[in-house]
């Protein structure tokens, strides 16, 4: 895999600390995530890996090839070692097109979310190291986000997110509780495909229930809903990573007004003078 060299121009670029967010920018950059990922999904979850990423160690698909890959890399290790801590894997409307589909396409029918007339992305492949799973780490990937959807224009971001596990019995809660209060509009609603859909509110009575479900909701999940986030109508298994996967609909504004007050991640400034002048798109101050 050969990268385009994004050092001199980076969409995304902060720290926090000894922690730095960007864009990977070489494919031994690309390897490192893919083996945060394989350890995250394999070993510490029930994924299922194929012969080959056993042999490499490394979760890898058709679709990396097509991505931006957003790395939280620890600088404090060695000389020599690609410290990647924590990924996110993104694909735009362009690169699906040279790709051929998204990845959410083998679960749901986003005709509605590619029909939409601005920029779109889909997002997937998020996981963090155990050791680094704390509030600076999930600041900085959204952060990184946030940049990331300001230098491309986009408005509107999807993609799959998951609830451990494929017992719908022990998922029946949460995913009631998503579909009775978090459906997506029409006009904005993907829909599991027919050959793998579940229903996400047949299972549920009393509405006392329901409302517990957003207790049991993985912190992913409640994030894209803190954001104002939607789901798709309907659930899939997904056998091979062990998980009940729903369709996360999120408009960016939302994204990037929370982390432009944050951090002031502005298109544009003013002097005194008024005068009025296009900044870089973060702000690198650390801490």
């Amino acid at each position: 895999m050969v990268l385009e060299d994004k050092s001199a121009e980076r969409p995304v670029d902060a720290q926090a600390g000894h922690l730095q967010i960007r864009l990977a920018e070489t494919a031994e950059e690309v390897a490192a995530a893919q083996a945060l990922r394989y350890r995250v999904f394999y070993k510490d979850m029930s994924a299922r890996a194929t012969e080959e990423m056993r042999n490499l160690g490394r979760d890898f698909d058709r679709f990396d090839d097509f991505c931006d890959h957003l790395l939280v890399i620890d600088r404090s290790l060695g000389d020599g070692e690609v410290g990647v801590v924590g990924t996110y894997r993104f694909m735009r409307r362009q690169a699906a097109q040279r790709c051929g589909e998204f990845y959410t396409s083998d679960e749901y029918d986003i005709s509605p979310l590619i029909a939409y007339p601005g920029e779109i992305m889909e997002l997937g492949r998020s996981c963090v190291h155990p050791d680094y799973r704390t509030g600076v780490t999930m600041s900085l990937l959204w952060r990184g986000i946030a940049e990331y959807s300001l230098y491309h224009k986009v408005e509107l971001m999807f993609g799959c997110a998951s609830l451990p596990g494929t017992d719908l019995q022990a998922n029946k809660l949460p995913l009631a509780y998503l579909y009775r209060y978090h459906l997506a509009p029409e006009a904005l609603r993907p829909r599991a495909v027919e050959s793998r859909r579940v229903e996400m509110d047949s299972l549920v009575g009393r509405e006392e229930d329901v409302r517990a479900g957003r207790q049991m909701l993985p912190p992913l999940i409640k994030g894209y809903l803190r954001l104002h986030g939607y789901v798709g109508d309907g659930a899939v298994i997904d056998y091979e990573f062990g998980t009940t996967d729903v369709c996360i609909v999120v408009k960016t504004a939302e994204v990037t007004k929370k982390y432009s007050r944050h951090y002031r991640i502005e298109r544009f400034w003013e002097d005194d003078e008024g005068n009025r002048y296009e900044q870089g798109r973060h702000d690198r101050r650390t801490g």
